[in-house]
């Protein structure tokens, strides 16, 4: 049975802490291999899910000032948020046809979403802090979220255009609610790659910081809703009323995206391949320099 020792739980993709003081709970992802959303990594978020509606069930004994209010996500990797979905298993499912495990993917990514950008059953202030990359269903993943809070070095996009595939894990729905459906389409077909700085404009990210102060703004945003708690969590409730994204929403569209998946043709699950391999090179290399650097030290 996993337990929380010391306010901190770690798994192997995953580590939860519990910070008193802002009301917290934090899971930051600790990405061992590839950054990228793997079966073990939404397994081990499946079980922070579950831990974390029986630490809020516990809490309703303390005096409201004192109970977890707020769920946190944010990445350990320096530079990286996530990189996506797991491109390799993707082509493994869709060349051997595998819809029940591809289903059964994406499924779990949706429910995994859905308790975030909901609060769970015990309503939490959902806050995404990106300080690197978020691509595909990482995008999607801090987009989950009542509160996108992204350091101006952060980097956005979808890439699943290239291989003619779209992002299916949410992101239609999560950003029409914020910017409206006709600029979530162009800025989904685009392909494109935007700033942290470009999306807070566009308002996609709410609050933006200079790079490294991440941080430091996602306690004074906590600080100042803990003083104006009542109306904060108002206007989240008026959020999710005036343009609610129900469950039922999230899982026809991850069911349009397995059946495109699966129809995919020879010449996109190549490029698939291409972007997959691109991917893999590219961590590698940063594993191999971070092995030298520890044989050095």
């Amino acid at each position: 049975m996993i337990s929380i020792i010391d306010n901190h739980m770690q798994l192997d993709n995953i580590e939860l802490n519990i910070d008193r003081n802002h009301q917290a709970i934090r899971i930051r992802f600790l990405h061992p291999g590839r950054p990228v959303i793997t079966t073990s990594f939404l397994e081990d978020l499946e079980t922070a899910q579950n831990l974390m509606g029986t630490l809020c069930e516990q809490d309703q004994s303390l005096p409201r000032d004192e109970r977890l209010r707020y769920l946190i996500m944010s990445s350990g990797l320096p530079g990286i948020f996530c990189l996506g979905g797991d491109l390799g298993l993707f082509l493994e499912l869709i060349r051997s046809g595998n819809r029940e495990r591809l289903t059964a993917y994406a499924h779990t990514c949706m429910e995994i979403a859905h308790k975030n950008l909901s609060g769970g059953d015990d309503k939490l202030c959902t806050i995404s802090v990106v300080e690197g990359e978020a691509l595909g269903g990482g995008f999607e993943m801090a987009l989950a979220a009542d509160v996108v809070i992204a350091e101006k070095r952060a980097r956005f996009g979808f890439p699943e255009t290239q291989f003619g595939l779209f992002p299916g894990m949410g992101a239609f729905s999560f950003l029409a609610r914020r910017i409206g459906p006709a600029l979530a389409k162009r800025m989904i077909t685009s392909g494109n790659i935007y700033t942290a700085a470009e999306l807070y404009e566009m308002g996609v990210v709410d609050l933006l910081a200079e790079d490294g102060k991440a941080e430091e703004m996602l306690h004074h945003y906590i600080k100042r809703r803990q003083s104006r708690e009542g109306g904060y969590f108002a206007m989240d409730k008026i959020m999710a009323e005036h343009n609610p994204v129900s469950r039922e929403e999230l899982f026809r569209i991850v069911d349009l995206w397995v059946d495109t998946a699966l129809a995919l043709p020879e010449k996109n699950l190549t490029m698939m391949n291409y972007l997959f391999k691109a991917q893999s090179k590219r961590w590698d290399r940063k594993e191999d320099t971070a092995a030298v650097s520890r044989m050095r030290a």
